[in-house]
C-alpha cells in the first residue's frame, strides 16, 4: 500500500474518533491490505492524536482470550498504543458521551519499573520487570461500522482502543499467581462472567511477553513506568447510561467502574 493510502486511512480514522463516527471496513474497500500496513495505518492515527497533544503511556494486547475471538471472528493477538487522553482512575465516571459503540472487558495491567526489551523475553522477565499489577477495565470502541472487522480493520483502528479504567488496589506479581487467580465480572451486581489468568494464552505474563518480543523485533521497548494491559479474560460487555461493572481478582482485589451519558451508537 502506498504512502498516501496509508496516511488517507490513518486520517480518516482519526477523524472519525474526533467526530464520533465510523467508516466501512477498510478490508471491504482494499481487500489486499495486510498487517504491515494496518501497522502503518495505526501509526498514522496515533500520530495524529499526539500532535493534538497527548503523550504514549503503554501498550494493549488485543484478541487474546477465546470468548473476544469468538466474538469478533478475529483468531490473533494484535496491539495498540495507550495514550494519555485514554486513562481513567476507579471511581471516576466514564461518559458515553465520547464513545462510539464502546464494550467493556476484564482484565490485568501491568505497570512496569524497568525497561523491557525483546526479542527473548520470557514470562519471567515480564515479572521480574513488574513494579505491579492492577485488575482493571478496558473500554473496547470501533470506528469500523458495526464492528465488522478483520484483523486488519482493528489493527488499523489502534487495536479498537477506546479508554482504560485502572483499579486502585496493587498487587505483586511475585506474591500473587496471576495464572490461576480468578476472576468474576459483575454487571449491575449481578454475575456477568468469570475466568482466570489461563484464558490469555495461559498467562497474563505470557501475552505480555509475546508483546515485549513483537515489538522488540520492530525496535520498540517497553519502557519503565508504561502500563501494558495483558488482554480481556471476560467476555465483551455492552455498556449504556447507569451501568456499573466491578471485576474482582483473586487475592488482588477489585475494580469498579460506572458509566453516564450516551454513546453514538
Amino acid at each position: 500500500m502506498d504512502d498516501n493510502t496509508i496516511t488517507q486511512y490513518g486520517d480518516e480514522l482519526y477523524q472519525a474518533y474526533v467526530d464520533r463516527k465510523t467508516v466501512p471496513p477498510l478490508t471491504a474497500r482494499t481487500p489486499e491490505i495486510t498487517l504491515e500496513d494496518a501497522y502503518r495505518i495505526q501509526s498514522r492515527m496515533v500520530a495524529r492524536r499526539l500532535q493534538a497533544g497527548e503523550t504514549i503511556v503503554g501498550k494493549k494486547i488485543g484478541v487474546t482470550s477465546k470468548a473476544v475471538q469468538d466474538f469478533l471472528g478475529v483468531f490473533q493477538p494484535d496491539f495498540g498504543q495507550l495514550t494519555s487522553g485514554m486513562i481513567y482512575q476507579e471511581g471516576d465516571s466514564i461518559d458515553l458521551n465520547g464513545l462510539i459503540q464502546p464494550k467493556a472487558e476484564a482484565e490485568l495491567a501491568f505497570v512496569l519499573k524497568h525497561d523491557l526489551v525483546g526479542p527473548g523475553v520470557t514470562a519471567m522477565d515480564v515479572i521480574r520487570a513488574t513494579d505491579y499489577v492492577v485488575p482493571c477495565f478496558e473500554i473496547v470502541d470501533s470506528r469500523i461500522t458495526d464492528w465488522k472487522i478483520k484483523i486488519q480493520d482493528t489493527v488499523a483502528d489502534n487495536a479498537s482502543c477506546g479508554v482504560f479504567v485502572l483499579g486502585k488496589t496493587h498487587g505483586d506479581p511475585r506474591q500473587l499467581d496471576i495464572t490461576l487467580a480468578g476472576m468474576v465480572l459483575e454487571k449491575n451486581g449481578e454475575v456477568f462472567s468469570t475466568a482466570a489468568g489461563a484464558a490469555v494464552q495461559g498467562s497474563p505474563a505470557n501475552a505480555v511477553a509475546w508483546l515485549a518480543n513483537t515489538l522488540g523485533a520492530l525496535g520498540i521497548p517497553f519502557k519503565a513506568g508504561e502500563i501494558i494491559l495483558s488482554g480481556s479474560q471476560s467476555a465483551l460487555v455492552p455498556v449504556a447510561d447507569g451501568d456499573q461493572l466491578t471485576c474482582t481478582v483473586g487475592g488482588l482485589g477489585s475494580c469498579q467502574v460506572k458509566f453516564s451519558g450516551r454513546s453514538a451508537v
